[in-house]
């Protein structure tokens, strides 16, 4: 690179160490950063629709996952690539905002990539393609708000918001037990539910899970389970119409904050200090039994001999209980969490109908129910599995579902699935198109080819012909102006989507689109990469 002189002549550094810096400029980096955008998109693309493949990650100490969730299979995946590193942000930003279609959104962004590079090599300027990639996602959110239903839920009837979870759980490892994980996902949701203000606190709900039994297993808990059991032995495994007094006091003699040293140098010495001990934990557990406390729940440990003096005077206990499930269980059973002994009162024990000890299998794993509690409002998903990566992707399917039922409550309006929305939007596209005089009418329409790309993987994967069977129901949805035509991946002999219940929540799709257009528009921006070069 030609030195640059200041008017002194003397010659000066624009571009520190630029020998040790690679640069890629104009189409060449827009080039690349697509082709790191499309590998991407083609890992993921298998594993889209009902009839995707599973992805197995193996982390660098060893833990096996295996998943087809796409903010999952990025997230695990070790992305080394900038462009690649934003692929998996938009993921997971589909993640945060809606729980579901983390797959489709980067699927999507990959099949609008593919189009524009197809542009850039004709010469059209890539601002020109982000403007009507632009101009065609407004076209499409418009015309999904068109094309969607509203449905009316209530207490009586949670039909539709069942099948719309069963379309998401449908996609996962466990489809075949879809219909009873959605009854209670949708359950869990309107337990915590507020349908006034149309919110959920998914915090509220806890997924906890156990290695054993069977999928069907799985059942909701109006309560809290936790992975504890009781610090005794002896003490009962079953107390009714509990009153639970929540500390995070630990049950043991004060300790002074200064360094201090007892010196003990006769027995009668060592007995006063023993008897000293004892008394005040005599204190402590009469201090609980005089509020009326049946339970006491601690956040810390206990000395042997308070626990052994808590089995005496009839107080079960149980220790080393974590600050999150302490928060749920004073949620769940309306009582206050009491930091000193000294406030321990009646007012701030929290209620519960039962507590109950329950062991699993042959392995004596105990775990407590805290059940028909006070404030209902906070409820556990108890999930089984044969194997901890069953479980695993057990809890993952079922946060997409509580996520869809959320966002239902949230805004009841629907499309349908199985790629009849994306055609639907592809076929509205494709018409505006024309509407357009300047150059940006490529670029729409590019737009509209790539929205075929989700209905295009769908029938991939379900081992049909693909572009037959598109550009069959694209014709039926042209001929009937339906826009419930779509991919019948499981053979069932129709493809109107309505009749097989195949559900999508409406602002997970908009979503979808208006990321994968965002996301595309800033790759495409880029014209100048400079990174250190590989030592």
């Amino acid at each position: 690179m030609a030195l640059a002189f200041d008017e002194f002549g003397r010659p000066f550094i624009i571009l520190k160490e630029q020998e040790q810096k690679s640069r890629l400029r104009g189409l060449d980096a827009q080039k690349s950063n697509i082709s790191a955008g499309k590998a991407v998109a083609r890992i993921l693309r298998t594993s889209l629709g009902p009839k995707g493949m599973d992805k197995m990650l193996q982390s660098p100490d060893g833990d096996v996952t295996i998943t087809n969730d796409g903010a999952t299979i990025l997230e695990q995946m070790d992305v080394d690539n900038q462009i690649a590193k934003l692929m998996v942000e938009l993921s997971r930003s589909q993640d945060y905002e809606i729980g579901d279609g983390t797959t489709g959104v980067v699927v999507m962004a990959g099949a609008l990539l593919e189009k524009a590079e197809r542009l850039l090599e004709r010469g059209i300027h890539p601002i020109r393609i982000a403007e009507g990639y632009e101009t065609a996602s407004r076209i499409a959110v418009e015309h999904l708000e068109r094309v969607a239903n509203k449905f009316e839920f209530g207490e009586s009837n949670l039909e539709p918001l069942i099948q719309t979870c069963m379309t998401t759980l449908s996609s996962k490892i466990v489809n075949r037990c879809k219909r009873s994980l959605a009854e209670i996902a949708v359950k869990a949701v309107l337990a915590v539910a507020d349908l006034e203000r149309k919110d959920v606190n998914l915090d509220l709900i806890k997924v906890e899970g156990k290695v054993g039994g069977k999928l069907e297993d799985t059942e909701l808990i109006y309560g809290i389970v936790v992975d504890k059991d009781m610090s005794h032995p002896q003490m009962p495994k079953q107390i009714e119409d509990a009153k639970i007094a929540i500390l995070t006091c630990p049950f043991e003699p004060p300790k002074p904050k200064t360094k201090h040293k007892v010196d003990i140098d006769t027995v009668e010495k060592f007995q006063t200090l023993r008897l000293q001990e004892q008394k005040y934990f005599d204190d402590m557990v009469q201090k609980c039994k005089d509020v009326g406390a049946t339970l006491v729940i601690c956040q810390w440990g206990f000395d042997d001999e308070a626990n052994h003096l808590l089995m005496h005077r009839n107080l079960p206990a149980v220790r080393w209980v974590g600050g999150v499930e302490l928060e749920l269980i004073a949620i769940a059973t309306g009582g206050r969490i009491v930091p000193r002994f000294q406030e321990l009162s009646t007012e701030k024990l929290g209620k519960a109908g039962m507590v109950r000890e329950k062991s699993f299998g042959t392995t004596k794993d105990r775990m407590l129910y805290i059940e028909h509690c006070a404030n209902s409002r906070a409820v556990t998903i108890f999930i089984r599995g044969g194997n901890k990566m069953i479980i695993e992707e057990t809890k993952r399917s079922l946060h997409d579902a509580l996520c869809v039922a959320r966002n239902l409550i949230r805004n009841n309006s629907i499309v349908y699935g199985g790629g009849s929305a994306e055609i639907s939007c592809s076929i509205a596209v494709e018409a505006a198109a024309d509407r357009y005089p300047g150059v940006e009418q490529y670029a729409i329409r590019a737009f509209g080819d790539a929205l075929e790309a989700i209905p295009m993987a769908l029938a991939e994967n379900s081992g049909l012909q693909p572009i037959e069977t598109l550009s069959a129901v694209k014709s039926q949805q042209i001929k009937d102006n339906n826009p419930h035509f779509g991919i019948d991946c499981n053979d069932v002999g129709t493809n109107d989507m309505r009749e097989q219940d195949v559900f999508e929540t409406l602002i997970g799709k908009q979503q979808q689109i208006l990321l994968a257009t965002q996301v595309v528009k800033m790759i495409l921006k880029i014209d100048d990469v400079i990174s250190p070069s590989e030592y």
